[in-house]
């Protein structure tokens, strides 16, 4: 990884702003990612993130923390954080910005356990392919304290694939249609293409229930995205 989107992050934090990163898949065009978005406040989430850091409780874990916005409202609030991201770039930012225990830590590597794990911003994402869903669930599920939960966030992105009918062509014979290929570049230099996987409610749902986690629909988005509590 070359760290495109920390090299971003760092440009801003250190007043360098001067253009946004650029995204897009394999199934949709170029798009801009406004960095002052990053380091947005509580008042400028949706309403989805809001809700989801209103359910927190207890000893927090946020993960793929980026710039440390939802880190930093909890602590302000009170709460006991960690963050984490395997982006270098991002921890140092929110190091900078005051996130009190913040590390360069993949999901897989943490052994800690928490009351409350945070997956915001399409958390889903990191779980690349659906065939390792199962494989990130149980990992999430034994750092689970007593009554505690997971806040992640998806969207289904089944339209995406609508003809002008609306009809889906999505092929049955290809792999899951939530699983991208996610592309990223800023100030020309291009990261090293990622999986990214988007999950529809029904199919977490059932990955749930095979693990023997409890996974319901917290709140619907205004596109087709969605806040899930499993516990």
């Amino acid at each position: 990884m070359k760290d495109v989107f920390g090299k971003a992050l760092l440009d801003y934090r250190n007043n360098n702003y001067s253009e946004d990163i650029i995204t897009w898949t394999n199934i949709s065009d170029e798009d801009e990612l406004p960095l002052p978005y990053l380091f947005r406040t509580y008042k400028d989430m949706p309403k989805l993130e809001q809700h989801a850091l209103q359910l927190a409780k207890g000893h927090i874990l946020d993960v793929g923390c980026g710039a440390g916005s939802h880190s930093l409202y909890l602590q302000e609030k009170g709460f006991s954080v960690k963050a984490i991201d395997i982006s270098q770039g991002a921890v140092k930012v929110a190091q900078e910005r005051g996130v009190n225990n913040v590390s360069q830590t993949a999901i897989l590597d943490v052994t800690e356990t928490f009351d409350t794990i945070l997956l915001l911003m399409n958390g889903t994402g990191i779980f690349q392919q659906l065939s390792q869903v199962a494989i990130y669930l149980k990992h999430l599920k034994s750092l689970l304290n007593p009554n505690g939960q997971i806040l992640i966030d998806s969207s289904d992105i089944s339209y995406m694939y609508e003809d002008d009918d609306g009809g889906l062509w999505i092929d049955t014979n290809a792999n899951y249609f939530g699983e991208l290929d996610y592309f990223l570049s800023y100030k020309g230099e291009k990261e090293q293409p990622m999986k990214w996987l988007y999950l529809d409610f029904d199919t977490l749902k059932t990955a749930c229930d095979t693990l023997g986690l409890q996974c319901e629909l917290v709140m619907e988005g205004e596109h087709f995205d969605y806040l899930a509590r499993i516990y």
